[in-house]
């Protein structure tokens, strides 16, 4: 943390947290010169409309940061991923990353329990024209990925998964999503470093939910680790983020 500046580092604090910061840079000035140099001269009118209304979402923190956005986009163009899924949504920032980066006739299986909050970014999805990509379906992930799984048609048919939703649950999507995603194919985790928690003292003060599921990440990091199915890059992004690339 810059320890000058006074007044410009305490905006540039409060600028993050509107846009739901997530950086695990120890400096905001680093972090902000990052949005403003390569991010925000970039991203589409949509993502930036989305992310202001997202801004003013009082859970504004569960978004995708902008950084993520723009790497989760340059990702797919580099893998060509046309079929692909995303369990947890929000509000749809990283949805619409996905659905602008792929494309006019790929494919995104959105999952999220809660329809009103994708409602709130529906609209400038469908300002954006790539509206028709999406088939979002409300409710819990894992029947949805039981029934796929029954259909073996659907075995290694996605180019790409983007799992950012209830952490004590990311063991039983892997299960499930190495069957689903093609060999050559890229699972991403999101939220692998959980607020630089993994590393903090068993005993150290943490916010009730940052400690809650604590746990359930750094099995999951262990699990990802010791399966000799994938390739994996934990890479420092928003709050982590964890490539998983199937090689068998």
């Amino acid at each position: 943390m810059a320890e000058n500046g006074g007044d410009s580092t305490q905006n540039q604090t409060n600028r993050h947290q509107e846009v739901g910061h997530k950086s695990l840079l120890q400096s905001d000035a680093l972090y902000q010169y990052i949005l403003e140099t390569s991010v925000y001269p970039r991203e589409p009118e949509q993502m930036k409309e989305l992310r202001e209304i997202t801004a003013k979402h009082p859970w504004n923190l569960m978004t995708t940061s902008a950084d993520e956005g723009q790497f989760l986009s340059m990702l797919l163009k580099l893998i060509n991923a046309k079929n692909t899924m995303e369990i947890g949504v929000f509000t749809g920032y990283s949805l619409l990353a996905t659905a602008l980066a792929i494309p006019h006739d790929g494919k995104i299986l959105a999952m999220d329990i809660n329809k009103e909050n994708y409602e709130l970014g529906l609209p400038v999805i469908q300002k954006a024209g790539v509206a028709h990509k999406i088939d979002f379906r409300e409710g819990p992930a894992l029947p949805v990925l039981d029934r796929l799984l029954q259909d073996e048609s659907n075995h290694g048919t996605y180019d790409f998964i983007f799992v950012d939703a209830d952490k004590d649950n990311y063991l039983n999507y892997h299960k499930r999503l190495i069957d689903l995603v093609k060999v050559g194919g890229v699972i991403g985790y999101d939220n692998t470093l959980w607020n630089g928690s993994v590393v903090a003292p068993p005993d150290a003060p943490m916010r009730k939910y940052i400690r809650y599921y604590r746990d359930f990440v750094l099995e999951l990091n262990k699990a990802l680790a010791a399966d000799p199915r994938i390739e994996i890059c934990m890479l420092p992004v928003g709050d982590g983020i964890t490539l998983c690339r199937r090689i068998s």
